[in-house]
């Protein structure tokens, strides 16, 4: 048997599939999850691997992180808070201040930890880069809400021309636009800095929209895939937001998986921040569209002229420096729409999930 590996959150969607890469692997595996809504309803699932050891707990605290840690060689800490609600300290306390904690008990235990790797995400970028016809390259701050109000959806120059996205480079600026992406900023800040610091070596990667079996129904969070299949599957309406056309970045979790399992193994990742996506510009009706194909559903795509506050217009990653330590993606979007169909048809209850959902977005005005 290899070395102990920690998974933080590796009850959830992630977690869970690195837990079996890496039981697959050889490792033994420990996680640490506390199994709270809405992403789980306090059980561990169905698909946790049971050759793992599950201790129940929570990031935030202290104690939980001394117990976890004793032994661990390796630390993926995937755990993370992520939703729409106003409770603003949850991000920075899960996300950000968990993060400080782990490298403060490794410190104080003096233990022999070899790497950390940790989850970021593509909206430490915020609205990202644009070009504009006449003023070439400049990052956009987020876009007008008098504009949004009128259903006008691009982003601008201050000159008043439309701007075309430029796909998001590691080394560019960051200008996260909600609490997420804040919080994951500073993670990755944290995480260097002491990593560096105390020669321990870690990689953040910033993950693009990851799709796959066991993404959670209870929790529709960045969940375009979700809505549309479990919309589809009911045969009403898909409801797509602004007009459709916003570019996004889906990658299938098998393509995140393999690519931390080449970091996990590889010292050329050591103290890097990679995006992790597929490199594809996918619009989201093509995900609309590659949802009606696959599920044969009546069920067509609905512009409803709504938006949600505090999200770019696009996202498109970069991810040539991921490739050049040996990693390349290989699944397509068709790939992730059969495989989360296949997965959340077994579950008839999501439907009831989404609506209630459905409800919040709209009685917290996030959705408008």
């Amino acid at each position: 048997m290899k070395e102990l590996v920690l998974v933080t959150g590796g009850a959830g969607f992630i977690g869970g599939h690195l837990v079996d890469a890496l039981i697959a692997r050889g490792y033994r595996v420990r996680v640490l999850d506390n199994l709270s809504p809405a992403t789980h309803d306090g059980k561990l699932p169905k698909w946790f691997n049971k050759k793992a050891q599950f201790q129940k707990g929570d990031v935030r605290l202290k104690k939980d992180w001394e117990k976890a840690l004793k032994g661990v060689s390796y630390i993926f800490h995937i755990a993370g808070y992520m939703d729409y609600r106003p409770d603003f300290s949850t991000y920075i306390t899960t996300n950000t201040m968990s993060t400080a904690l782990m490298y403060e008990v490794i410190l104080e235990k003096k233990l022999l930890v070899k790497k950390i790797l940790l989850a970021s995400s593509q909206s430490v970028y915020g609205e990202g880069k644009y070009k504009c016809p006449t003023h070439g390259e400049q990052y956009s701050a987020p876009r007008d809400p008098e504009r949004l109000k009128k259903k006008d959806w691009d982003v601008y120059c201050k000159c008043g021309k439309r701007m075309t996205p430029i796909a998001e480079l590691e080394g560019d600026e960051l200008f996260p636009i909600n609490p997420y992406g804040v919080s994951k900023r500073g993670l990755e800040e944290i995480a260097l800095t002491l990593g560096r610091e105390y020669s321990i070596p870690t990689v953040a990667f910033r993950y693009a929209i990851v799709h796959g079996a066991r993404q959670s129904f209870r929790n529709f969070y960045s969940g375009a895939l979700r809505s549309f299949v479990v919309q589809a599957l009911a045969g009403i309406p898909m409801s797509i937001h602004e007009d459709g056309n916003q570019m996004r970045d889906f990658v299938h979790i098998d393509d995140v998986v393999s690519a931390h399992m080449k970091a996990l193994e590889s010292s050329k990742a050591d103290y890097n921040i990679f995006n992790i996506g597929s490199g594809r510009r996918d619009t989201v009706l093509d995900l609309a569209h590659a949802v009606a194909k696959e599920t044969r559903s009546k069920s067509k795509p609905g512009i409803t002229g709504m938006y949600r506050t505090y999200t770019s217009r696009n996202s498109i990653m970069d991810v040539s420096k991921l490739k050049k330590i040996g990693w390349k993606p290989r699944r397509t979007l068709t790939d992730n729409v059969r495989d989360y169909v296949a997965w959340v048809g077994k579950y008839p209850e999501a439907l009831a999930h989404l609506r209630r959902i459905q409800k919040d977005l709209a009685k917290n005005r996030v959705v408008r």
